[in-house]
């Protein structure tokens, strides 16, 4: 029983991957560029290249988080010393931040 579920976590995000190919597919050559005459299709392998090379260059595919965003901050300024946040807020209203 338990190695049919192992099967289906494996098998289900391979299919979405292959499915989100045809997606981009999809989109590029009938709703984004259908009105432009010089260009060419792609192809199904071309737009899984295309979904690879925007998900590394804008958003990678999840896992570990960037070193960025608001829980870092929260998590910055929840093991400051009470002196040190008096700072960082005072700095943050001279900036223009803040209320």
């Amino acid at each position: 029983m338990f190695r049919n579920k192992k099967f289906f976590f494996v098998l289900i995000p391979v299919a979405l991957f292959f499915a989100v190919g045809y997606v981009v597919m999809w989109l590029w050559n009938n709703a984004l560029l259908a009105g432009v005459p010089s260009l060419t299709p792609i192809t199904y392998w071309q737009a899984l290249g295309i979904f690879i090379l925007s998900k590394l260059l804008f958003g990678g595919f999840g896992g570990r988080k960037s070193g960025f965003g608001p829980q870092r901050m929260r998590d910055k300024f929840k093991s400051m010393s009470p002196e040190d946040r008096a700072a960082f807020m005072e700095k943050w209203k001279q900036r223009g931040g803040g209320c």
